[in-house]
């Protein structure tokens, strides 16, 4: 796999938690880049900081120390206003649960983040949103909502809202953790799918080896600080 630049450079960041008592380190001077096109899992052990790693790449949060650099942008010292318009324009998320709106069918749900970004005309909105559960597998299932959908279904609908205003990188925080074997599987096929064909930049976070390792790098954070790299 070839990699024709850097969508991440994370320099030397830290995390703390200084409103308590005793100040709390959730991230010590983590470095590393990822590339256009990767698919990167972050392991660890549970409190090991992954999630919080997974905050800071989401510019949901900021580090205490560090800078993180999305596509050459320095989001460390970017403001609310900005940050909210990377978010909706570079990042889309997965989570565990797909939070999908149950009063709306999978067909609006994948729309709503194109709604909030407002580019385009509801014909375009609505014929893009087809054709993401088309390559996803759900062709079919457009007018039917949550509840009429079985889990892996309604996570595969998530990851089409994720892909909703083509962003360059998809961040998922245990995308698998509530799906059985067949459908973790299947989730994540989609992630190299997406990575190959699309060149799309995918980082997941999971406690699973078995799925961390078909990724094609795995970053081993433990005790808040990167312990090792490895490629797949």
């Amino acid at each position: 796999m070839s990699v024709n630049d850097n969508i991440l450079d994370v320099r030397n960041i830290s995390r703390v938690l200084t409103n308590e008592t005793i100040p709390v380190t959730l991230l010590k001077n983590v470095s590393f880049t990822i590339g256009r096109g990767e698919f990167v899992s972050v392991i660890g052990p549970s409190g090991s900081g992954k999630s919080s790693l997974m905050y800071l790449l989401g510019l949901l949060d900021k580090p205490t120390s560090g800078e993180i650099y999305l596509t050459g942008i320095n989001t460390t010292s970017a403001d609310d206003a900005t940050l909210t318009r990377l978010r909706l324009e570079m990042i889309g998320f997965v989570f565990q649960f797909h939070f999908l709106l149950p009063e709306f069918s999978a067909m609006d749900n994948v729309m709503l983040p194109m709604r909030k970004l407002g580019k385009w005309p509801e014909a375009k909105m609505r014929k893009h949103a087809h054709e993401l559960l088309d390559y996803f597998g759900l062709a079919d299932a457009g007018k039917r909502k949550p509840g009429q959908l079985s889990g892996g279904q309604r996570q595969r609908v998530a990851i089409a809202r994720a892909m909703a205003n083509d962003p360059i990188f998809i961040m998922a925080d245990e995308p698998s953790g509530n799906l059985d074997t067949q459908n973790a599987d299947l989730v994540f096929a989609l992630f190299e799918k997406l990575a190959k064909e699309q060149g799309k930049t995918v980082v997941t976070i999971t406690h699973d080896p078995a799925l961390a390792g078909r990724a094609h790098r795995q970053i081993h954070i433990v005790d808040g600080q990167l312990v090792n790299e490895r490629i797949d």
